[in-house]
């Protein structure tokens, strides 16, 4: 009696140790997770194959090549009615990544300067930059969008009272018409020497790092950066024998004719973005400059430098560093944020991919490429923040 009992006891310790064993329950809870996540992909695939085949709606993405049938008011690239559905959505990708790619330069510039102009010593500055982030981060970005269309763009005169800017620029309700380039023989040659003098740019700044590492003499990078990366373009541009002409836009009665226009909707939901997303910005901007510390700043007064020169050379280095991830978020919510431009009429992804959807009755598709897309712009932002940051960590010796 005795040995069975303890033997009985001995297995319930086992069993007991065995159930409160760390690595045996995160295995038991991971199979249970991937059961049930399992379950659940299965329960949506069938559903939406039930449903279709209720509706009698045929799967895949072969409708891609069918004709799409509508206009698209703003395009980069050729496109008519007859164009095929894929390349609408085609043409939706690029528009979203022009406003996107815009939006984020326009931000980036007008947040630095806000962010800085908060810690200016100026009071007027200070607090006038203060108002703006205020303001605008208390927004939603849809509510600024149609403030910009519908009570700033919307406003603008007609095609006939338009406003006549100067090197034929016209301004009015329906956009901005431009000058438009038109290249001519001979332009190979610029647009090959264009990438060249970038090249040329980062191996200079390459050798001048190295010299300075070794020497201690600094290079003046900025100046002879600028002349390599304008002058070597424009003397290719000269030995072509300038091979540039411009289409100017003409105002008639009721339209305007030639060069190119730049439709409000574009201008609205760019302008809104930037403005929106520079004031998130300008605050990260100012938490990274506070958080160099003052010790930095005090050494170099104590040297000599100047304000401006200790901002440029000792603070915002610093300040990247704690800059850049937060930044990174910022970036991502613009282009995400871009998808708010259907409620104005703008042809972005979403727009020409409901349009899409309304036509063929493929949800399921349409809504994965948004998914694809949006989720491949993000990845590919996120690496080249995380290369941009780790090229700017300070280098420990």
């Amino acid at each position: 009696m005795a040995d069975n009992a303890t033997i009985a006891s001995s297995g319930n310790r086992s069993s007991g140790s065995l159930l409160y064993d760390p690595f045996v329950r995160s295995i038991f809870f991971q199979i249970v997770t991937i059961i049930i996540f399992v379950a659940v992909v299965w329960f949506i695939a069938n559903n939406v194959a039930t449903n279709l085949a209720r509706s009698n709606t045929a799967s895949g993405y072969g409708f891609l090549n069918s004709r799409a049938g509508f206009d698209i008011g703003d395009t980069l690239i050729a496109y008519s009615s007859d164009s095929t559905y894929g390349r609408a959505l085609v043409v939706g990708f690029l528009n979203t990544l022009v406003v996107a790619i815009t939006g984020i330069i326009t931000a980036t510039i007008i947040g630095f300067i806000v962010g800085v102009g908060r810690l200016s010593n100026n009071w007027l500055i200070a607090k006038i930059c203060t108002v703006y982030v205020e303001v605008f981060r208390n927004i939603p970005p849809l509510l600024v969008i149609f403030f910009w269309y519908t009570g700033v763009l919307r406003l603008l005169p007609n095609v006939r009272d338009s406003y006549d800017l100067p090197f034929g620029i016209f301004l009015n309700n329906r956009g901005l018409s431009i000058p438009r380039p038109v290249w001519g023989e001979g332009s190979l040659i610029f647009a090959i020497c264009i990438p060249v003098a970038i090249i040329a740019v980062v191996a200079l700044s390459k050798w001048a790092t190295k010299r300075q590492m070794k020497t201690g003499q600094t290079f003046p990078i900025f100046r002879a950066g600028l002349g390599i990366l304008i002058g070597l373009p424009l003397l290719a541009f000269l030995v072509a024998g300038a091979p540039l002409t411009f289409d100017v836009p003409v105002a008639g009665g009721f339209n305007i004719r030639g060069g190119s226009t730049v439709l409000p909707e574009f201008f609205a939901l760019y302008l809104a973005l930037s403005f929106y997303t520079a004031a998130f910005i300008a605050e990260t901007i100012r938490s990274g400059i506070r958080g160099v510390p003052k010790g930095q700043t005090e050494a170099s007064t104590a040297l000599g430098m100047k304000s401006s020169k200790t901002t440029r050379l000792i603070v915002v280095p610093q300040a990247m560093r704690i800059i850049i991830p937060p930044l990174t978020s910022q970036y991502l919510n613009l282009t995400k944020n871009s998808s708010l431009g259907v409620a104005i009429g703008y042809p972005d992804l979403v727009s020409t991919g409901g349009t899409t959807l309304n036509q063929t009755g493929q949800a399921v598709e349409v809504v994965s490429i948004w998914m694809i897309v949006y989720l491949s712009i993000s990845i590919i932002t996120s690496l080249f923040m995380n290369w941009f940051n780790a090229k700017m960590a300070l280098v420990e010796r």
